[in-house]
């Protein structure tokens, strides 16, 4: 009797071990199973080669601009789709597709980064940037730099070749010398016209009695990108001078992951431009990127509750560009304009106002 029994927990013993090996060995085939579906169901539905840019956004109405001004802009967007598809139509990664497309704009006196940034309160172009890799999570900026010709291109360095994701100041211009890149006086990126903006602000704030720094509607012209490449990897990148007539080393939203610049794959790719304090305060681009992992929205839906809704709301104004992995482009803006382009299939098709 003792005996049967001592075989029959023996038995019992061993057969809910089987049965647990075969649980765990089911539930880890299952699970494996299940992540590769769903990372092949998510490969499958990536879009084609895809740009989208912007130039800034604000008060831009069609009865302030010149036929000459508007079509100097509109030549200008569509040259630097045309770079960055360009990059993308020859195989290379998003990457080099928005830092291409973007070293177009710094290096045009119609935006507000690189040649062209506005002035700050001292009278001198403090310039910010930065980019961030959708497949990696990688990212890097720099923040009130003053004489590094691509602000953009140094955020790239600082993200593969440096531990660190931002670096300010005389630190990032002596990184960026160390890794060989172009260096220019800070009088490169001045214009007239911004230095004529400077003077106006200032003559305002002189005849005001009130010690708080106004907002002024004048710093908008932060240039952005965001590229989908053959091999189904985002980026995303963000350039600007800043604020006319900023102080204390202010730093906008633009150098700030999550903030004015964001990519991961699985969601989107995010740059931004605006007022700055407010999509510091209410990180924009992680939260579109959030909003559709969490909230399962597309990425026109979520960039249109977090600009529309959330962000005008609070009173922040300025716009988004994004751009999922299917392809899919978001260029949602809450001010009359905004300097916007997308180009897919390789046709580009560039905006300026709100009813285009």
């Amino acid at each position: 009797m003792t005996k049967r029994i001592i075989l029959s927990a023996i038995c019992l013993i061993l057969f809910f071990a089987v049965t647990s090996c075969n649980i765990k060995e089911n539930s880890t085939e299952m699970n494996t199973k299940t992540r590769e579906s769903t990372t092949d169901d998510f490969q499958g539905t990536a879009g084609p080669i895809t740009l989208v840019i912007h130039g800034g956004a604000g008060t831009i109405l069609k009865e302030n601009m010149t036929p000459e001004m508007e079509q100097a802009y509109r030549e200008k967007l569509t040259e630097a789709l045309n770079t960055g598809y360009g990059v993308l139509k020859n195989g290379g990664a998003s990457l080099d597709a928005v830092v291409a497309t973007i070293q177009v704009m710094e290096a045009s006196p119609l935006f507000n980064a690189g040649i062209g940034a506005v002035y700050t309160h001292e009278g001198r172009n403090e310039l910010d940037a930065s980019i961030m890799d959708g497949n990696t999570g990688n990212a890097g900026a720099v923040a009130g730099v003053t004489t590094i010709k691509s602000p953009i291109r140094a955020a790239l360095e600082v993200m593969l070749h440096s531990p660190h994701v931002m670096m300010a100041g005389p630190g990032a211009e002596a990184f960026a010398r160390e890794q060989g890149l172009e260096m220019v006086p800070n009088s490169y990126f001045g214009t007239k016209r911004r230095k004529e903006a400077l003077e106006k602000v200032l003559k305002n704030e002189a005849e005001s009695t009130s010690d708080l720094l106004p907002y002024q509607d004048w710093k908008y012209g932060t240039v952005g990108a965001v590229a989908l490449d053959k091999d189904r990897n985002i980026a995303a990148g963000t350039s600007t001078g800043g604020m006319t007539n900023k102080r204390y080393g202010r730093i906008g939203d633009s150098p700030i992951i999550g903030a004015g610049t964001f990519a991961e794959n699985a969601t989107c790719g995010v740059s931004c431009t605006g007022h700055g304090e407010f999509f510091i305060r209410n990180v924009v681009a992680y939260d579109i990127a959030a909003r559709m992992k969490y909230e399962k929205l597309s990425v026109q839906e979520s960039a249109q509750k977090v600009v529309q809704d959330k962000l005008a709301r609070l009173g922040g104004d300025g716009g988004v560009i994004c751009l999922d992995r299917k392809g899919n482009v978001a260029m949602e803006f809450n001010t009359p304009g905004m300097y916007r382009g997308y180009i897919k299939d390789g046709e580009p098709h560039v905006f300026i106002y709100k009813e285009q």
